[in-house]
């Protein structure tokens, strides 16, 4: 959305997104013709943003604030990727193994396992394919 949109959405004055952009508080991306375009997420931002001022917070805090929360949930999101991606490993290697059984040794396997652990497994497989 332009400018003009965000402002009217969220009751903040183009000024005061144009200076929080300049700041660098919100990050729009630029059309051919330069025009800022903000995103959705624009909103979300602009209410943290008068929230923590509504708290007593400076504009220059704001930004340090912000920042650090992206790049902890950076850190968090390449932690679960790290995770996610060893266990889309573990679950290969124990397809493959499984697969190399006899149908009654298959069955003696899925007896043990949990009807708890297969939809905990399933929704893992449906997460990283």
């Amino acid at each position: 959305m332009k400018i003009g949109e965000l402002a009217e959405v969220t009751g903040i004055t183009k000024r005061t997104i144009d200076y929080y952009t300049n700041l660098g508080l919100l990050k729009p991306e630029r059309s051919t013709s330069n025009y800022r375009f903000y995103s959705a997420e624009a909103i979300g931002r602009i209410k943290e943003i008068e929230a923590m001022k509504a708290q007593g917070m400076c504009l220059n805090d704001i930004k340090q604030s912000l920042e650090k929360n992206v790049k902890n949930e950076e850190i968090d999101l390449q932690h679960i990727r790290l995770h996610m991606n060893t266990l889309r490993d573990e679950i290969s290697t124990l397809v493959e193994k499984m697969q190399q059984q006899e149908q009654s040794k298959k069955d003696s396997i899925k007896h043990k396992v949990s009807s708890e652990s297969v939809a905990l497994m399933q929704s893992l497989l449906l997460l990283i394919t």
